[in-house]
């Protein structure tokens, strides 16, 4: 069932890593279902854009990175690299530590040595492992989503208070504000932009069979990647909808309204939901943080990788890549150092949520120019760039006043 699918599905399913499942958590138990239409307003926006990067890659044979090198200035390329950059490592501290705050809750064993042998354990396999086989891990690791359904069933949900959180609602306060752009910036995220086009160029150039892209063959490979997309997103948005539902349900209603990490939401499901709810979404916060870590470290060792002219790709050894994989464990150590450095989680989610919402919009652009196509796909990746855009600028200005 899996074998048809590759770069959308591990796209789809790292993008709910632990740092989006601490904003989906925030938002369920602060808001209880009020956003529960957001996730589904998101997805027609993730899938297009997504598809969009996925087309870029396959057919022109090299990541998005190589494509802006390419079509745009160099000092535009470089600072989208360099935000990119800082984001990720971010984003790998906050997931390390979401991780490591899990397992010690069910050991007991020290917080900080789990953030450094999870840490280590991404990078080995990244170094270790053939490209293959570790590709169909990650393909199997998404199952590890599947345990934030069970919870829900588990939470006592009011179903239809989740229909009515359907209905869009809009505020102007600037917690909603956040909580929109927060939600934009987990789900529309730059760093599954440069990992799904660099993962179908790397398929057609390690695989033989697909590096023609001409006749049927095209059509063929081109829905392909529609379908693996599309479906990579739609499991993103149902999971990101599960865990608002989750938490809104178990939380919300007993009044817990300030959740500051993925690892403090499933605490607070424990004597509200019970150990089985709670032990179901310790699993799935460990599953998706070793699913997201290798994604977020191996895209920006991609993006600058791309960007210097180095070579590149998870199907070289590490000795005919050597900045590029060092450039991963690069990425990782700082998210560990940040661990150790005593890293505020919220404030962790939020610059890294914030940080990928400001370079999405240029980065969205150059994309949509790239493919340069005039029709309904274009014209919805216009519209994530300006949503993005008024939200970052709505979150600044009531953030200034």
């Amino acid at each position: 069932m899996l074998s048809p699918l590759g770069p959308g599905l591990i796209s789809g399913a790292s993008d709910d890593d632990p740092t989006a499942i601490g904003t989906y958590s925030q938002t369920g138990a602060q808001f209880g279902y009020g956003f529960c239409w957001l996730p589904l307003l998101c997805f027609p926006i993730m899938a297009v854009v997504q598809e969009i990067s996925g087309r870029v890659g396959r057919i022109t044979g090299r990541g998005l990175a190589a494509n802006i090198r390419h079509h745009y200035p160099s000092w535009l390329l470089n600072a989208c690299v360099v935000l990119l950059f800082s984001a990720n490592a971010i984003a790998i501290g906050a997931d390390l530590g979401a991780m490591a705050d899990v397992t010690k809750l069910v050991t007991g064993a020290p917080q900080l040595l789990f953030v450094f042998l999870f840490g280590t354990f991404c990078v080995l396999l990244l170094l270790l492992m053939p490209y293959r086989r570790y590709v169909g891990i990650l393909k199997w690791t998404t199952l590890s989503l599947l345990t934030y359904f069970a919870a829900a069933l588990l939470a006592k949900v009011t179903w239809l208070d989740v229909l009515s959180g359907l209905a869009p609602s809009l505020s102007w306060s600037s917690e909603w504000v956040t909580i929109v752009v927060a939600i934009f910036g987990a789900t529309v995220s730059p760093y599954v932009f440069f990992w799904e086009s660099v993962q179908e160029a790397e398929e057609s150039r390690v695989n033989s069979e697909q590096a023609s892209l001409t006749g049927d063959k095209a059509l063929a490979d081109l829905k392909r990647i529609r379908v693996d997309t599309y479906v990579g997103m739609a499991v993103a948005t149902a999971v990101g909808l599960a865990i608002i539902v989750t938490t809104a349900a178990a939380l919300h209603g007993a009044g817990a309204t300030h959740i500051q990490s993925s690892a403090q939401a499933a605490e607070a499901l424990r004597p509200i939901a019970g150990p089985f709810a709670f032990a179901l979404f310790a699993i799935g916060i460990i599953g998706t943080g070793m699913l997201a870590i290798p994604v977020l470290a191996a895209s920006a060792a991609y993006a600058i990788g791309e960007a210097r002219l180095w070579p590149v790709g998870l199907s070289r050894r590490p000795q005919e890549a050597k900045a590029f994989y060092a450039t991963i464990v690069l990425a990782t150590l700082i998210g560990i150092t940040l661990n150790f450095g005593g890293i505020d989680p919220m404030q962790a989610l939020f610059f890294s949520a914030v940080t990928n919402g400001i370079v999405a919009v240029p980065l969205l652009a150059m994309m949509i120019m790239i493919a340069s196509r005039r029709n309904v796909m274009q014209a919805l990746g216009w519209l994530a760039v300006c949503l993005m855009a008024a939200g970052v600028l709505v979150m600044a200005l009531l953030t200034a006043s």
